[in-house]
């Protein structure tokens, strides 16, 4: 069997995986609902038919699990395949989608979005918008500084830079903030949680990544060129600083929205494309599936144990980190006794 092949195998079952996890995810909760009952409830909303639940078991289904399933799949996708495209566009594979402030800057908008009491759309509103304004202050200073010469670490001292900058404000914030009632909310915010999710915030994230994906998905070749680095790409005709801009645009948005709707959630965007392409190997047309189907995959396992493991619920960067920072040591070694063999 050729790699192709295998790896086209390996996407097909991680496929089937996610499958099985999203409509596993539904028997998961406090309340428990049978599998006959969740088949009952889906399908009366799919054919119509009147189900024979109850009304509440019909209201968690559809108000309370599928939204943070749906959207546990986004973010983690979204995450996941930011991080590819930064770690192929940077040649770096300690590369997250937080690099550039993406995640320093949304914490920012959100933090003080909270400290002035505004309404829960315009906190991720808020953190969509300065995530973005935070990358493109430092692209900014990477056009500045640089002046076409040594591009990507310009932008990598360019995202130190922001992220510090945010990081600094967001700490003045919660130093400010009430201690008994803003500060335990902003603080709550930043560690990441879907439990407060809902349709409206799966649609909130919908638009960005379609935006975001589509694009990679498209360029998906160029990416594979730029990763062997600047000359390389140039060599083949490609327009090296243009495509640079709309990588770094697609995987923010991604970023952003993610960070906007659920939180500071680590770790995510750094072990998951590690994992898929330990799997699958470094080609974008079998990494950015594996990475998807992955992300999501990972996160909704996450979510489910955040929401059950205890009676108090668990924030869901709490847990990532947990489970990626291991992880990533198990990968980390495991490619490392490969490339010793």
């Amino acid at each position: 069997m050729s790699f192709a092949k295998s790896s086209k195998g390996a996407i097909f079952i991680a496929a089937l995986i996610v499958v099985f996890l999203f409509f596993g995810s539904f028997l998961i909760g406090q309340y428990p609902i049978d599998p006959s009952g969740v088949v009952d409830i889906i399908g009366s909303g799919i054919f119509g038919y009147e189900s024979n639940q109850s009304s509440m078991a019909q209201s968690i289904v559809w108000k309370v699990r599928l939204p943070r399933i749906l959207a546990a799949l986004i973010v983690g996708a979204a995450l996941s395949i930011a991080g590819a495209v930064y770690q192929s566009l940077f040649k770096n594979p300690m590369v997250s989608p937080d690099i550039l402030g993406a995640t320093s800057g949304a914490g920012f908008g959100a933090a003080i979005s909270i400290l002035l009491s505004l309404p829960y759309i315009f906190i991720q509103t808020n953190a969509f918008i300065v995530g973005l304004l935070a990358v493109a202050l430092t692209y900014g200073i990477c056009v500045k500084v640089s002046r076409g010469k040594d591009a990507l670490l310009m932008l990598i001292l360019g995202g130190m830079i922001v992220s510090t900058l945010f990081s600094s404000f967001t700490t003045i914030i919660k130093y400010v903030a009430d201690p008994d009632s803003k500060l335990p909310e902003i603080t709550y915010w930043l560690m990441g949680s879907l439990s407060t999710v809902n349709m409206r915030d799966v649609g909130f994230l919908l638009l960005p990544l379609l935006i975001g994906i589509i694009p990679i998905v498209a360029l998906r070749w160029q990416l594979n060129a730029m990763a062997f680095g600047d000359e390389e790409a140039k060599s083949m005709g490609l327009n090296v600083n243009a495509l640079r801009a709309i990588f770094i645009f697609c995987s923010t948005l991604l970023a952003s929205a993610s960070v906007a709707v659920a939180g500071m959630v680590g770790w995510v965007g750094l072990i998951i494309p590690h994992m898929a392409r330990f799997i699958v190997g470094p080609n974008s047309n079998e990494l950015l599936p594996m990475s998807l189907l992955t992300g999501g995959g990972f996160l909704l396992i996450v979510d489910n144990f955040c929401r059950n493991l205890f009676t108090v619920e668990l924030p869901l960067g709490i847990l990532t980190s947990l489970i990626g920072a291991p992880f990533f040591f198990y990968l980390l070694y495991i490619r490392a006794r490969k490339n010793e063999r």
